[in-house]
């Protein structure tokens, strides 16, 4: 954690927890990174989805190429705070409605997931026209996998035999041009396993279109970059996967490919920092329960991991009752909720642990609160900080950015 950002939090009183708290800097270093490391033919969007806190994406605006979008509801908030900025629109079940807010709000490209959309955007084109992107997913097989896709029945995009008839409402109706595909397969995947993955799409993309004489120029293949919450300083190695896919491009000199990485953009500017309620034993196991839980941070109960923390000691007691602690020991961590499923952080061992101390959780800047089922219990909601810093220039933030990937590879060295 920076200096800044733990004075940001020793600043905060205990009414304002639990908060999340995100770090812009580190943020803006990591996805100048990232932009620094792609070839120049390779186009990064950001999958809103992630996370669509507005002062992320506009920390995040200066470096991407564009925003993925996969609701109305997305592409309406994207757009509240970025008229021009340009949109892609994904994910199935798209409604007569979406399509059309799609085409009034200017979306650059459309990914068609089936024959049928494909047909309800004609219904609704009326004298507009659309640039789409076909989505395939294609038979390969995958290795084990956070999340799958495609590679195996899905309700994501299309087989590749349904391809041909999308052809053929396309060619007769010049109001829906063709840009290229969408294959987004699997997500949870290192960089090197990423790479061969996108090569055996690029592949297959380049002999479909050239048994079909179409001129491909454009193949999205998705997000997906793994994040390992169990080894917080091991990162996606983008510095890799940039070299790979500059070897890969010089096979087609016109081809655009164009990644959407979402979780491994934000994820690690991210904080959720909360308070320990309550230090129990049951049956010779240490329990603290925390204000907040998986209400408010539900990344850990939806991948089923032990989410990363630091302890920030409180020395603050002033009970007349001694303090219960836990000491060099493992714990669990439990938030507030009526529920066995309500767990952090599970036999996780600390040196010391007690009532009135603060957890940081780390990692938190993806999938957390907008995946979390706010509602329920009708708890507070956790409070909301930004964390700039105005002194950092341009200069320093690129110094920065180039430290990120070096320690990005000498993290991941043998």
């Amino acid at each position: 954690m920076r200096a800044q950002l733990r004075a940001h939090i020793n600043g905060l009183t205990a009414d304002e927890l639990p908060a999340y708290v995100y770090d812009l800097p580190a943020l803006r270093a990591h996805v100048h990174a990232i932009r620094a490391a792609l070839p120049d033919r390779v186009e990064l969007l950001y999958a809103a989805k992630a996370n669509s806190d507005p002062w992320l994406l506009q920390a995040l605006a200066a470096y991407v190429d564009g925003f993925e979008v996969a609701s109305g509801g997305e592409l309406g908030h994207v757009r509240a705070h970025f008229p021009e900025i340009p949109v892609a629109f994904g994910g199935p079940g798209k409604t007569p409605a979406e399509l059309d807010q799609a085409l009034k709000e200017g979306v650059q490209r459309l990914h068609v997931e089936s024959e049928h959309e494909l047909r309800l955007l004609t219904s609704v084109l009326g004298e507009r026209t659309a640039d789409v992107l076909l989505r395939v997913n294609l038979p390969v097989a995958l290795a084990s996998v956070a999340l799958a896709m495609g590679g195996r029945p899905s309700p994501f995009g299309m087989d590749p035999a349904q391809l041909d008839r999308c052809l053929a409402v396309i060619a007769a109706d010049r109001r829906i041009r063709l840009r290229g595909l969408h294959v987004h397969l699997a997500s949870g995947l290192q960089a090197t396993d990423q790479l061969a993955l996108i090569q055996q799409i690029l592949a297959w993309a380049g002999d479909w279109a050239h048994t079909r004489r179409l001129d491909l120029t454009e193949v999205n293949v998705g997000g997906g970059m793994g994040v390992d919450y169990a080894r917080p300083h091991h990162r996606f190695d983008w510095a890799a996967f940039g070299a790979g896919l500059r070897r890969t491009l010089l096979r087609d000199p016109r081809l655009t490919v164009r990644i959407e990485p979402g979780r491994s953009v934000t994820a690690y500017c991210g904080w959720y920092v909360t308070q320990v309620l309550d230090v129990k034993s049951s049956r010779g196991e240490a329990f603290a329960v925390l204000r907040g839980g998986t209400h408010h941070l539900r990344t850990p109960a939806a991948k089923q991991h032990d989410h990363p923390f630091e302890v920030i000691p409180d020395d603050s007691w002033r009970q007349p009752w001694e303090r219960p602690e836990v000491r060099d020991q493992p714990v669990t961590l439990v938030g507030q909720l009526c529920t066995p499923k309500d767990v952090l952080a599970r036999h996780v061992r600390v040196e010391r642990l007690r009532v009135g101390d603060w957890i940081a959780f780390a990692m938190a800047g993806a999938y957390a609160w907008n995946i979390s089922h706010h509602e329920f219990l009708m708890h507070p909601h956790p409070t909301f900080h930004h964390v700039d810093d105005p002194r950092i220039d341009d200069a320093e933030a690129v110094e920065r950015a180039e430290m990120s990937v070096a320690g990005m590879r000498a993290l991941q060295a043998p």
